[in-house]
């Protein structure tokens, strides 16, 4: 009898594919409302988040629309737009509030670990950004989650805020900041360690590594057949699972691709990878507490924001700067050169052509991102720091991002630069597609998932109840006041 044989009728409620901060949330929230659910989670490297959630291969903000100046765009009657700001602020806090609740009951001893307070900034130079900079700052000023925001066009301000960025500047450079004070620096690898930690001690939801997932398959109308490959041993085994998540990053594109359901048509992914540079001075480091983010170049795409951000990883106070963009045809760091190629299938051929035609300046951003040198990033650099010196900075390549193309009727197909969720349409099989805010607003993504998965469990007062517990924002819109007093719960849990 051959491995495939013995393997076979292995029966799971919930299969997560990918051991990253998604399958983390998404398996730890099934456990706490369905504490009998067997679920396992398949991670094809050795470890847990090492690829997308590990804290190099992200930038580590709390996503939270305090400083990001990419969701909150100018309209054509130059008023400026929060709504998607509201919408990603919620979400980051529904994320805050779920992590508050595993330090209260104790299943997270240190929070500070994996979160801490760092202030959130934005910084425009020249006449127009300073005015587009202002108008966003009033019109987010009075709106209840951001109404803490200050705005200054005076360098004196700005030194107190963040002093590395303010030395050797001239008086008559026009600029201007603003600042909240509460934003959030995340080190998401350490984070998601701590959800599989509570998965295994206290559910007994062990993460199995070196399994990675060839194909799923319909098995019978209500179950999946999940082929999975030991990448040491070369064992195939066949496990049946009721509910299947394709939670593996850059991979899950190509894995949604095998999967027998109408509503993966048409969809594609363009890969980018990206660089920081990385201070090596702690004199400099020790500096700047802050983070720092400015907009984007004239047609450059979102992903190309430059920030400066203080960062916390394994313990120690680090500085970036970046992202810079780079080219590979990989879907992830650990990937294979021919993952675009394979990715390319007759039914996604016009959505690629047309987000390829519709967005020839990311193109023409890729290539010069691509040519740049290591002087041409600190010169980069040098319009934060003015007299950055190449000696105290290093480059390091960060994780693989795989932006969504999906198909536009207008247009043929379309770039999508947020993040997606495709589903069955019985729920029984989810995938996650896309990148940022990604992280931040990961358990906001996977009540989503929940929701298609698990209608049936969700409903009942028992889940209801529990949910509202665990996070007060679920499926309700915050108040003035239901959001400050969360907040100050929040903040003083996860020790901020």
């Amino acid at each position: 009898m051959n491995s495939d044989q013995l393997n076979v009728n292995k029966d799971y409620d919930l299969i997560c594919v990918g051991a990253g901060i998604m399958s983390a949330t998404l398996a730890l929230l099934t456990k706490i409302l369905i504490p009998d659910s067997k679920i396992l989670i398949l991670e094809r490297l050795d470890n847990v988040a090492l690829e997308s959630s590990a804290a190099w291969n992200n930038a580590g903000t709390g996503h939270s629309a305090l400083c990001e100046l990419n969701y909150t765009p100018q309209k054509e009657d130059s008023s400026v737009d929060i709504s998607k700001a509201i919408s990603i602020c919620n979400q980051f806090e529904i994320s805050k509030q779920f992590w508050s609740y595993l330090v209260s009951k104790n299943l997270i001893a240190d929070p500070k670990s994996f979160i801490s307070n760092v202030p959130h900034h934005s910084w425009v130079t020249g006449a127009k950004n300073v005015a587009y900079l202002k108008k966003r700052y009033e019109a987010m000023k009075m709106h209840f989650m951001f109404d803490t925001i200050e705005f200054t066009d005076e360098q004196q301000k700005m030194k107190e805020w963040f002093p590395l960025m303010t030395q050797d500047r001239q008086p008559e450079e026009v600029m201007a900041a603003s600042r909240i004070d509460r934003g959030c620096e995340v080190n998401y690898g350490e984070l998601t360690r701590k959800l599989f930690k509570i998965l295994e001690e206290k559910y007994d939801t062990k993460v199995q590594c070196n399994e990675e997932v060839d194909d799923v398959d319909p098995d019978r109308p209500s179950e999946w057949s999940v082929k999975v490959k030991n990448t040491k041993t070369d064992q195939v085994r066949h496990l049946d699972a009721h509910h299947v998540f394709i939670g593996a990053g850059g991979g899950s594109l190509l894995l949604l691709q095998k999967v027998e359901i109408d509503e993966k048509e048409g969809y594609g992914g363009f890969p980018v990878s990206g660089e920081w540079l990385i201070c090596k001075n702690p004199q400099i480091i020790d500096q700047h507490h802050a983070k720092v983010y400015s907009k984007a170049g004239l047609g450059d795409p979102p992903m190309s924001v430059p920030h400066l951000d203080t960062r916390f990883i394994n313990g120690k106070r680090e500085l970036l700067f970046g992202p810079f963009a780079g080219f590979s045809p990989k879907f992830l760091k650990e990937g294979s050169n021919l993952d675009l190629f394979k990715s390319i299938k007759f039914d996604n051929i016009p959505a690629m052509l047309g987000a390829f035609w519709h967005n020839l300046p990311l193109t023409e951003y890729l290539v010069k991102q691509v040519a740049m040198s290591f002087e041409d990033r600190m010169n980069d650099l040098r319009k934060f720091i003015k007299d950055a010196k190449s000696k105290d900075w290093e480059l390091k390549v960060a994780g693989q991002r795989v932006q969504i193309i999906k198909k536009d009727e207008f247009e043929g197909g379309k770039l999508e630069f947020g993040t997606e969720v495709i589903s069955s349409k019985d729920g029984s099989i989810t995938c996650l597609l896309g990148a940022s805010p990604g992280a931040s607003t990961a358990v906001n993504i996977m009540l989503d998932v929940l929701e298609k998965a698990f209608p049936e469990i969700l409903k009942t007062p028992e889940a209801q109840e529990k949910l509202l517990k665990m996070v007060p924002f679920w499926q309700t819109e915050p108040t003035d006041k239901t959001f400050k007093e969360n907040l100050q719960k929040v903040e003083a849990a996860l020790q901020l």
